[in-house]
């Protein structure tokens, strides 16, 4: 393995352009002289590469380099197997020292890599990285993996994941114990864990929030493949995959051969208890529970009959909204009584009460002596909002949403009028439908089909709605009318062999943020109109459960988060849509997600 240490210099020197730009123009002025760009090298390392027999206790290894270096990220310093320590590191001249704070095991293979780590002295240049390789004991393992993790939403690679390789296969060997085998993701994802033993692993990843290389589920994500996996590859000095690249390099990062694949995603809390409680108004307060399925046998407020609370929890069953129906004055203090599932110190769901009291700041009090000069217009109306969206009113309708829970509604009231071209006002016909998670909230969907060039206007008449508190609401009306920029665009996607249910979001080019969304089950065409000329990307869910949210994934339960897919456009999958421009794009489920 002596042989490494010459390789490793003649390498440096040869690869020495892929992380510099060419010489300075010499026709420019001078500046007092070039600016350094030639990242630091290293010129010796003692012990050699592939030591064997190295001392469980007092080993230290000195990397040598070209120039003066400093230590920017020590953490990006990484030994595996990992040890509860950290190593020590120490620059000492030109020299980088490294040593550890507890002892080694014996006859084990250890790297010791460094990316992102090491910069020189005067320029701030980073040193490319590097891993080293020794042991304990009379051999070098000789195996080794590779792999990508990704965002498990946006399939984005993932930098400076922990990457954890045990030998113990039980599913509490990852909360428990450090692996045998340990690394970080470069800036694409990727990761090698090389010079490992020819044997059956689990493989997990994770960003590890306190570096201490075991998954802790209250705050860290994670990544996991089901199988075991054994190693296929020989470790070499000479593969590709363990070189050290440029990351800009996108041709050389590229080709480097990526045998796994894991997604990272959070997993939902498994103990269930109450974490928090308000009280938001005089007759509102809502709950909130650790872990999603909050399993409620009963909940009462004292001093009201059952019939008069109103609850609402959200999709996810780990956050209730609770109202009180009654003309009555709020008491200072609402007592919640609620009986529950609560985990208790063995991790069981037992039955649980809890005696919630939650009192209301004398400010807050709409009608209290002190506030009366200072009560405002919305203190004594029915609250909401009402509003419709050019680009998405043919989809969503008109959006009326109110703060509190209505007791009487006039919906027969309610005026839909659309002005066409000539100015000529017609009655038109909508419907009603009650938003099926969200009792506060309805959709007012026209019938016919809206026409560009007319104006449609929704009319909500005065003392149309009462809600709990007793308050009528005030009239209003909203305007909208389809978009009539000639620059806008339109996507259609024209579903085929769709055997299943499924999410498709229209995200933009940051993929952060969800423009549009269809739900649908069925083959047929998806429309998206009124698009800006950019570039946007399409997200495919498959919706396993079919409750229409996208669901992560367990750990235990050994389930992955449901499968994602971006549209591929061409060998991108980013779609550049032009300005005035109708699209089609055909879309064959069964082959987006057809078995790898």
């Amino acid at each position: 393995m002596k042989r490494l240490l010459p390789l490793i210099l003649i390498t440096g020197a040869c690869l020495l352009p892929l992380f510099f730009p060419s010489c300075a123009n010499t026709t420019q002025a001078p500046s007092g002289g070039k600016k350094d760009t030639i990242p630091p090298l290293i010129i010796d390392i003692k012990p050699l590469p592939g030591a064997v027999q190295v001392p469980t206790e007092g080993a230290s290894f000195v990397f040598t380099f070209n120039e003066y270096v400093t230590i920017k990220t020590p953490a990006n310093i990484f030994l595996s197997p990992p040890q509860r320590r950290p190593p020590k590191s120490r620059i000492r001249g030109h020299d980088l020292v490294v040593s550890f704070e507890e002892p080694l095991e014996p006859n084990t293979t250890y790297t010791l890599s460094f990316t992102d780590a090491i910069a020189d002295t005067n320029e701030g240049n980073m040193f490319p990285g590097y891993t080293y390789v020794f042991s304990t004991g009379a051999q070098i393992d000789s195996m080794m993996m590779t792999g990508t993790v990704r965002d498990c939403n946006t399939l984005a690679p993932v930098k400076g994941a922990t990457v954890l390789l045990h030998k113990d296969h039980a599913d509490s060997a990852v909360f428990l114990h450090r692996p045998y085998a340990a690394v970080k993701t470069d800036d694409w994802g990727f990761f090698v864990l090389p010079f490992i033993q020819d044997t059956l692993y689990r493989i997990y990843a994770i960003r590890d929030a306190n570096n201490d290389n075991i998954y802790d589920p209250e705050t860290e994500t994670i990544a996991f493949i089901d199988s075991l996996i054994r190693p296929v590859m020989v470790a070499s000095d000479t593969v590709p995959e363990i070189l050290k690249y440029d990351m800009l390099d996108t041709l050389r990062c590229l080709a480097r051969r990526s045998e796994h694949e894991l997604k990272l995603f959070r997993e939902k809390p498994s103990k269930q208890f109450i974490v928090n409680k308000v009280r938001t108004a005089e007759r509102s307060a809502y709950l909130t529970f650790q872990a999603p399925g909050a399993w409620i046998d009963s909940l009462w407020i004292r001093g009201y009959r059952s019939d008069q609370v109103i609850s609402q929890f959200n999709i996810l069953q780990d956050s209730l909204e609770l109202w009180i129906n009654s003309r009555r004055a709020a008491p200072d203090t609402m007592r919640i009584y609620v009986n529950y599932r609560k985990t208790d110190t063995l991790g069981r769901l037992v039955p649980a009460q809890e005696v919630i009291r939650l009192s209301l700041p004398q400010e807050k009090r709409t009608y209290s002596k002190t506030q009366r000069r200072n009560i405002k217009h919305e203190d004594t109306v029915c609250v909401y909002t009402f509003k419709a969206v050019p680009e998405t009113v043919e989809q969503n309708g008109f959006e009326l949403e109110f703060r509190n829970p209505i007791i009487s509604e006039r919906f027969d009231s309610v005026q839909f009028l659309a002005v066409n071209t000539r100015q000529r006002q017609t009655r038109a016909e909508f419907t009603v439908e009650q938003d099926s998670l969200n009792l506060r909230r309805y959709i007012l969907r026209p019938k016919d089909k809206l026409m560009p060039g007319f104006e449609y206007m929704m009319k909500l008449p005065h003392r149309a709605f009462r809600d709990i508190n007793g308050f009528w609401s005030d009239s209003t009306q909203v305007k909208v009318s389809l978009p009539s920029d000639e620059t806008l665009s339109t996507l259609e996607l024209d579903l085929s062999g769709v055997d299943r249910k499924l999410i498709v979001d229209l995200l933009g080019e940051k993929r952060d943020k969800i423009l549009r969304t269809h739900i649908t089950d069925r083959d047929g065409t998806l429309l998206f109109p009124y698009l800006k000329a950019g570039r946007y990307s399409i997200r495919i869910t498959e919706d396993g459960n079919r409750n229409s949210i996208i669901d992560t994934g367990s750990l235990l339960e050994h389930r992955q988060p449901e499968k994602v897919v971006f549209l591929d456009f061409s060998g991108s999958e980013y779609l550049d849509i032009p300005a005035s421009t109708e699209l089609t794009q055909s879309v064959a489920v069964g082959e987006l997600f057809k078995t790898e």
